[in-house]
């Protein structure tokens, strides 16, 4: 191979790890906790160290495919060439820095989508529309969809007529229920990636329907009766405790999801040269995460508990209940999504069902909302431009 193009894929290379690491001091490293810490249900150094090893295990069994979908399902045609690549990545990862800094959290998704199809387009790549409306989609009705359902749970949770040793156990159960059937790399046959609903079903050799939904019910009881029995008997640590779990599968879905943003420009140039596996790829963006979430995330986990809403455990667990089911569903349509407009749309409607106005910075909020909606402009413009005078 050429010594030249052996440097581009090195900095290519460099550039994926270093975004890698921006996403995991950033949105993938602080917003999954950050409810949790607000609830001063664990300490913000500690919530740095678990979104790392959770964020690094989603990575790695979940990343497939928003990688997929970012590397070669963004604009058609074309393939980003090496130096298209490490300007998509420099790029994201850029304007990612200057929300870290200054503690905005500036949308992952959308700065790294923005200029995977502004370099694509100006390269002569053609548009993916109907990528792009599932993406546009899943965008505009997340804060509605998010902060709605937390809206709605926090406004029952706190009720005196709802006990909450078996409110939260529905809640826990509705989640079960949903991990059963969450797709892992290593549950499949063979190669092909599978759920534990499915793994049941072969180990039971059923098949079918009915099978499916007694297996899922199944689990969703097994979570509720254990959460039931937890709560029960220590109301306040059950409730941390639950808290925690939920932290922790929205910083594994986090990994599943964020990666792709890292590593995702790079697969098609692997695949061209038969370099590296996707596994290793994968491998090597979670690390990256892993460090960036250890060494950068205190900073705007602090900016997330502390200035979007006054959280307790209840509005914390509120939040986090519809955070993990938009992520999954971010993962299994292979859609590029941010999880600072994930949780903090969550954090928003689950404060505001409690403390209304007052639990709200409404300038904060509108600073998160001009920063998401600049994210996106501002690196397809850039990315365009730079692409088509210099590559």
């Amino acid at each position: 191979m050429d010594p030249a193009l052996i440097v581009l894929f090195v900095g290519a290379a460099l550039a994926s790890l270093f975004m890698a690491w921006v996403i995991g001091a950033g949105s993938s490293g602080a917003t999954p906790f950050a409810p949790a810490v607000g609830a001063n249900a664990i300490g913000t150094m500690r919530a740095a160290l678990l979104v790392g090893v959770f964020g690094f295990a989603g990575a790695v069994t979940q990343g497939g495919n928003v990688s997929e979908a970012v590397g070669s399902g963004l604009v058609g045609g074309i393939s980003l060439p090496v130096s298209g690549v490490i300007l998509v990545l420099l790029l994201g990862a850029g304007l990612m820095a200057v929300g870290i800094t200054t503690g905005i959290p500036i949308a992952t998704a959308f700065t790294v989508t923005g200029a995977v199809v502004g370099v694509g387009l100006a390269l002569g790549g053609t548009p993916v529309w109907a990528k792009y409306q599932q993406i546009g989609a899943v965008w505009l009705l997340t804060p509605f969809v998010g902060g709605g359902i937390a809206f709605g749970i926090a406004s029952v949770l706190p009720r005196p007529g709802v006990a909450e040793r078996y409110s939260v156990p529905v809640l826990a159960g509705l989640v079960g229920a949903v991990l059963a059937n969450v797709r892992f790399s290593f549950l499949g046959e063979g190669t092909a990636p599978g759920t534990v609903r499915g793994l049941a079903q072969r180990t039971l050799s059923v098949d079918g329907l009915a099978s499916a939904v007694a297996i899922t019910a199944f689990a969703a009881l097994a979570v509720a009766v254990v959460v039931w029995w937890d709560v029960r008997r220590d109301e306040r640590g059950g409730l941390r405790r639950v808290l925690l779990a939920l932290g922790s599968l929205v910083a594994f879905s986090a990994g599943g999801s964020q990666v792709g943003l890292a590593v995702g420009p790079l697969l098609p140039l692997l695949d061209e040269v038969g370099m590296v596996s996707t596994t290793a790829v994968l491998v090597g963006g979670g690390f990256g995460m892993l460090v960036g979430s250890w060494t950068g995330a205190p900073r705007m986990i602090k900016s997330l508990a502390q200035d979007y809403s006054s959280l307790g455990p209840r509005r914390s667990i509120s939040a986090l209940v519809p955070s993990f089911l938009i992520a999954q569903l971010a993962v299994l349509l292979g859609v590029p999504v941010s999880f600072n407009e994930i949780v903090v749309s969550a954090i928003i409607g689950s404060g505001a069902a409690v403390g209304g106005r007052d639990a709200v910075d409404a300038r904060k909020i509108l600073a998160t909302v001009g920063a998401w909606a600049g994210s996106f402009g501002v690196s397809f413009a850039i990315a365009y431009a730079v692409a088509a005078l210099a590559l």
